[in-house]
C-alpha cells in the first residue's frame, strides 16, 4: 500500500554512536553469565517462529538466537535465503511461500522477527498475510524514518541496487501490522537512529509497544535484554496480550522507560 504520511526525517547516529558499534562482541560474551537468568524467562508454546537477518547477513547471525527459542519451546526457522541483500526477485514470494508452509505445517499462526531490514520483511509480511501471524517483533527497524535515518542505507543501494526512496514511497512503513507488534531499540544504537524504531500510539492497533534496551546495533540480536524481551513477548497468550512490564531494580536499569 502506498504510504499515506511523509517519513521522519531523523539524523543517522553520530560517529561515536558508530564506533561504539565495536562492542558488539562484549554483547555476545554477556549471554553466558547471563544464561541462568535466560533459563527463568516465560516458555514458549511450540508455536512457528520465523526470523529474519539485517541487512548482508545471512541466518548464521541469527542462530544463536534462533537456538534459545528452540530451548524455551518454539519452532524456529531462518528466513532461508541466504544473505539478506534486500528485497530481490523472488524473496517477498519464497517469504510469503514459507509463511503459509510454516503455518500449514503445524496448525499454528507464526510469529515473525526480524533484525534491522529483517523488521520492515516481517511487517510488511504481517500485513499482507495477518491471518496467518500471531505477532511480530522487530529489532533496531527504521520503520519510522527516512532512509537517510540509517548509516547503512548507501549499503543497502550498493547490495540491492535499487532505489531505496523510491521503494520506501510504495509502503506505509510507519503503520503498525494490526497484531501485537513490539519494537525493540536501543538509545545507543549506532546504526539506526532510535526514533526510527518508535511505534507511535495507533487507533488501528491498540498492541503496540516500544521496549528499550542498552545494545549496539550490529549486538542488539546477539543481547540478553533482547533475548529476555522477545521471550516475554513472544509467550504472551494469543488473545490475551499484555504490554511489557518493566519493573524496579536492576530490571529497570536493563530496560530503561522507553517514554522518557
Amino acid at each position: 500500500m502506498p504510504s499515506t504520511r511523509p517519513h521522519a526525517d531523523h539524523p543517522p547516529p553520530n560517529a561515536l554512536l558508530l564506533a561504539m558499534e565495536m562492542r558488539a562482541p562484549w554483547e555476545f560474551g554477556a549471554l553466558f553469565p547471563a544464561w541462568l537468568a535466560l533459563q527463568r524467562a516465560p516458555r514458549g508454546d511450540g508455536h512457528p517462529v520465523i526470523v529474519f537477518p539485517g541487512l548482508s547477513a545471512s541466518d548464521g547471525s541469527t542462530a544463536p538466537l534462533r537456538s534459545y527459542l528452540r530451548h524455551l519451546g518454539y519452532t524456529p526457522s531462518g528466513w532461508n535465503q541466504g544473505f539478506n541483500f534486500g528485497p530481490r526477485a523472488g524473496v517477498l514470494r519464497q517469504a510469503r511461500e514459507q509463511l503459509e508452509d510454516a503455518v500449514a505445517q503445524t496448525g499454528r499462526k507464526a510469529s515473525l522477527v526480524g533484525w534491522s531490514l529483517g523488521g520492515i520483511y516481517a511487517r510488511e509480511l504481517a500485513k499482507q498475510m495477518p491471518d496467518l501471524v500471531r505477532s511480530v517483533v522487530t529489532l533496531g527497524t527504521p520503520f519510522a524514518g527516512r532512509h537517510t535515518s540509517t548509516n547503512a542505507w548507501r549499503l543497502y543501494a550498493l547490495a540491492s541496487g535499487r532505489d531505496i526512496e523510491r521503494e520506501t514511497s510504495d509502503y506505509d512503513l510507519p503503520q503498525a501490522p494490526p497484531m501485537p507488534t513490539s519494537s525493540i531499540f536501543s538509545r545507543t544504537d549506532g546504526v539506526v537512529a532510535w526514533k526510527a524504531s518508535v511505534q507511535q500510539p495507533s487507533a488501528h492497533n491498540p498492541h503496540t509497544e516500544n521496549i528499550e534496551v542498552v545494545a549496539s546495533h550490529v549486538g542488539l540480536g546477539l543481547n540478553p535484554s533482547t533475548w529476555w524481551a522477545l521471550a516475554d513477548r513472544l509467550a504472551q497468550p494469543e488473545g490475551n496480550w499484555k504490554a511489557f512490564q518493566r519493573k524496579g531494580g536492576l530490571h529497570g536499569i536493563i530496560f530503561p522507560d522507553p517514554r522518557r
